[in-house]
């Protein structure tokens, strides 16, 4: 049964939230696709702290390596995690929906007046703005890997990666995912440097 008190995610007013959260990213993501990220992050981050940025680089770093609209794999994992399984309903209906509907309504209307300046003049308008958002966005997400990683380690990833991106033409996803594979397999110190103590205290 769903809580109905209106302090937690899986109550009615929590379930608003989610919707108009995922509503406003659909709605104000012109583009689509990367344009989408800097709104999820300021509905589900700073607005309604869901989860933190650590958290949100490890949802979007995974949801780049799965196939799929990336707006869409994001909104279905944070609706369940926020709302669970209703949740997720909740949040994809909420990113896809309106959008349907205000395509097939706008291009009724581009039909009508697609000859027109000022139809041209809509989406060109929105380009500034969507770059101001990635770049604030790019911003945090260096500020973050500096403050873990190191401003020389930052660097060098972030010059492999774009040149394994940008003039080899690596997929992203398959770039990330040898990211997390090499994560995975890389053997830890501190585990390495318990393990040893270990030994040395049982040993005769």
């Amino acid at each position: 049964m769903v809580d109905s008190s209106p302090d937690t995610p899986h109550s009615v007013r929590g379930q608003g939230h989610l919707f108009m959260a995922f509503f406003r990213i659909g709605i104000f993501g012109f583009g689509g696709g990367p344009s989408m990220i800097p709104l999820v992050h300021q509905e589900v981050v700073k607005r309604y702290a869901w989860m933190d940025d650590e958290a949100f680089a490890d949802v979007l770093a995974i949801g780049n390596t799965l196939p799929g609209p990336i707006a869409t794999k994001m909104a279905g994992y944070i609706g369940y995690r926020v709302g669970g399984a209703f949740g997720a309903i909740n949040a994809v209906v909420a990113v896809t929906v309106p959008l349907v509907i205000a395509m097939i309504g706008l291009l009724g209307i581009y039909a009508l007046f697609g000859d027109q300046r000022w139809v041209h003049g809509m989406g060109l308008g929105v380009v500034p703005v969507v770059m101001v958002m990635m770049a604030q966005l790019t911003w945090d997400f260096f500020a973050k890997s500096r403050a873990g990683m190191g401003l020389i380690a930052t660097l060098a990833m972030g010059v492999v990666a774009g040149v394994l991106i940008l003039v080899l033409g690596v997929h992203p996803g398959l770039v990330i995912g040898g990211i997390l594979i090499a994560a995975l397999l890389r053997p830890d110190p501190q585990r390495r440097k318990s393990d040893l103590q270990k030994n040395e205290e049982s040993a005769p």
